[in-house]
């Protein structure tokens, strides 16, 4: 990699037009749809945010050597399983948030309901759009099954329910606390950023050895993004973050700086980065955007 990075910002710049535009393209107001319903998805889908998820399909796959663009499919299957579990996050049920992004919740602009099934529309939407825009078949195949996997029990939603129903450790052992909660965070935030990539490394023909180092990258920048949003939480306000914060204290749930303290949770955020970035050394400059959106996770203030 070259020894001074471009800043993410102009990375952000490049892509987030074009994602958007090719998000909106993917969920349009189509007949049969209630007009309700596709008017609660493309709420959720098209709210402001960072697009890292996006950002990190397009990434991995100029990383590995193809125009970015012809991963464009890929990326916003994988923004729609994201504006998914955030608008089920949000849910009176889940987490009973008001805000997310600066905006109402879904829940909150229309109604619970209309918010769930949003929700399952764009999720099943995510498998149409990569089941019908790729080809040869077999990379479709592989895309949707990696995808389902990082969505499914064992991934996303089983961290989701284990962050609201977690195991409990021995609350005088920190080290089984920890280990708990990096288990709940590296699927509930980190299996998406990792299958990010990975859909990325599958759209450009990845060799196992990329793929591979794609998954080590994602793995340590899941966790540190974990790690400075329980920063963030503690330290931020609302106006600045876009949505409620100090809630997982309120809620007595396990966070980094409550297990670790701010200082240490910070460093070790920093070391988790200074991890995915040797990762990347095989792909030299062509992995520049991965490296600083890396450096981004721990600049963030929202």
């Amino acid at each position: 990699m070259s020894t001074a990075l471009p800043c993410f910002t102009d990375y952000a710049t490049r892509f987030r037009a074009p994602v958007d535009a090719a998000l909106s393209a993917r969920c349009p107001h189509a007949e049969g749809a209630p007009a309700r319903l596709t008017a609660a998805m493309r709420y959720a889908l098209l709210a402001p945010g960072k697009r890292l998820r996006p950002m990190l399909t397009l990434l991995a796959a100029e990383a590995c050597g193809i125009e970015p663009e012809r991963a464009m499919p890929a990326a916003c299957a994988v923004e729609m399983v994201h504006a998914y579990s955030l608008v089920h996050d949000d849910l009176p049920a889940m987490d009973d948030d008001d805000l997310r992004r600066g905006r109402p919740t879904c829940h909150k602009e229309f109604d619970e309901a209309t918010a769930i099934l949003a929700g399952d529309a764009l999720l099943a939407l995510a498998f149409e759009v990569l089941a019908t825009e790729f080809q040869p078949p077999e990379t479709a195949v592989a895309c949707c099954a990696a995808l389902a996997r990082a969505a499914g029990r064992c991934q996303l939603v089983g961290g989701q329910a284990d962050d609201m129903h977690p195991p409990h450790p021995n609350p005088t052992d920190p080290e089984a606390a920890l280990e708990t909660l990096e288990a709940i965070h590296t699927r509930k935030t980190g299996a998406l950023m990792r299958v990010s990539l990975q859909l990325g490394g599958l759209c450009a023909g990845a060799s196992a050895k990329q793929l591979a180092a794609l998954d080590r990258y994602g793995r340590c920048v899941g966790l540190a993004f974990q790690i400075a949003d329980d920063l963030l939480d503690v330290m931020s306000n609302a106006h600045a973050l876009g949505k409620r914060v100090g809630k997982d204290a309120a809620q007595g749930k396990l966070t980094f700086p409550g297990l670790l303290g701010i200082e240490p949770s910070r460093r070790r955020a920093e070391q988790l980065i200074d991890d995915a970035c040797e990762a990347l050394v095989r792909f030299g400059p062509a992995a520049d955007g991965l490296a600083s959106l890396a450096r981004f996770v721990l600049e963030r203030n929202r």
